[in-house]
């Protein structure tokens, strides 16, 4: 069940084009709203990375968590796994997760070992290879690495990244620290999945048990967010701004010429995330009302096309400044949300560019949005790279020693967002 509720001030002084709102979606099992169709069919594919770098105590661990996931995986799903270095290798074929294939597969996890370079387009075209046996199937992955992609094989990834895109979604882990946190944002993005850092092998089992159990929770597959505008209008920009921030304005997929399609994959059941639309719409005269937006979720089944919610995004023009002044506090949140997120990433730069004067007024104008936001978990992991003296001030200083594992997960969680206060 699925419901939809938009959060806005539609008041605008004369002249004005620009509206903003913020799009709550939710999901849950009591039967309130529109019901969507659920598929029970369930795809789980496991990408591990093999190169040599992975020798050790992470392949060791990585094994043992893969190993559990299987045993954990309900009968009724369907799962393959990949390894990869130089190349891919298709350890265990698309099976149902029946028992005596869950031995089988056991048993080759166990016997697979590490050595090799890191080319990760070929291990996505060959898991794209697994998920096309099964297009009606809610389609999850789970990627695991350890290092860096070759160079080379950028232009690759980029080309498999477009053809795998809406056919699964892919969660990227990093363990240890010497993957590149941009390189597994570029993928999970793509793919409509998350990335984190797992700062050391001991962690993997726990993180995989936890993917897996979000992803054989979700019901309804292949969801896109349908914006209608007015004449004239423009979408300046769609962001999903909770529980992170990803920025799905250049996903649009053109339906009409005044209807466009942005991506969200499968949700599950409880489920809640907040969309933020920024629309320039033609300006109008006091006393006007205008409908500025219509956002509707989408669901494709068998090419049946249903609407599954709505929810309207207004606009009227006033002379009363009362009225028009005042913004929004969920707009007004995830506008400081999106600011703490980009002050994070231009202050580690900065930080790594040696410019400390330039980094300690990003993450001490950070510090004060985490704090005044009420975001503990990203206010603690900036106190770990700077020592905050006044953290309603903003007034911070850089630490001289930052563990590198410290840095990555701060850069790695900043687009997380906590939610409004209430």
């Amino acid at each position: 069940m699925f419901n939809a509720e938009v959060f806005q001030n539609p008041y605008l002084p004369q002249g004005a084009r620009e509206v903003n709102a913020i799009m709550t979606i939710t999901t849950s099992g009591d039967g309130v709203a529109v019901a969507a169709p659920t598929t029970n069919q369930r795809l789980f594919g496991i990408i591990c990375d093999t190169s040599g770098s992975m020798g050790g105590a992470k392949m060791i661990a990585a094994k043992d968590a893969i190993v559990k996931i299987i045993d954990l995986l309900p009968d009724d799903a369907a799962f393959f796994v990949v390894t990869g270095s130089s190349r891919a290798k298709l350890l265990v074929p698309l099976v149902n997760a029946v028992p005596e294939n869950k031995m089988r597969a056991i048993s080759q996890v166990k016997e697979s070992s590490a050595n090799g370079g890191t080319l990760m387009s070929t291990w996505l075209h060959t898991a794209l290879g697994e998920f096309n046996k099964m297009p009606q199937a809610i389609c999850q992955a789970l990627l695991l690495t350890d290092g860096q992609n070759d160079l080379n094989d950028e232009h690759d990834l980029t080309r498999i990244l477009d053809t795998a895109e809406g056919k699964f979604q892919c969660d990227c882990r990093g363990v240890g620290t010497d993957w590149r946190v941009g390189e597994l944002q570029k993928i999970a993005a793509k793919l409509l999945g998350t990335t984190d850092i797992i700062p050391s092998p001991d962690r993997i089992a726990e993180d995989f048990q936890e993917i897996l159990t979000k992803a054989m929770g979700k019901t309804v597959s292949d969801v896109s967010l349908r914006l209608w505008t007015p004449v004239g209008a423009k979408v300046l920009f769609c962001k999903q701004v909770s529980p992170e921030i990803v920025d799905v304005t250049s996903r649009a997929k053109v339906v009409s010429e005044r209807i466009i399609e942005y991506p969200t994959g499968a949700w599950g059941s409880n489920e809640s995330r907040d969309y933020h639309f920024c629309i320039q719409i033609n300006a109008g005269n006091v006393g006007d009302e205008m409908l500025a937006g219509r956002a509707s979720l989408i669901t494709q089944t068998n090419g049946q096309e249903t609407k599954i919610t709505e929810a309207k995004i207004l606009a009227t023009w006033t002379e009363d400044e009362a009225k028009t002044a005042k913004i929004d506090r969920r707009v007004a949140h995830y506008t400081g949300q999106a600011e703490l997120s980009q002050f994070i990433q231009e202050g580690l730069e900065a930080r790594a560019q040696g410019n400390i004067d330039v980094a300690t007024v990003k993450l001490g104008k950070a510090v004060k949005i985490a704090h005044d936001s009420g975001n503990e978990a990203t206010a603690k992991l900036l106190r770990s790279v700077v020592d905050v003296e006044d953290a309603a001030a903003g007034t911070v200083r850089i630490k001289r020693t930052v563990t590198k594992e410290d840095e990555m997960m701060l850069e790695t969680r900043s687009t997380k967002t906590a939610r409004i206060q209430k």
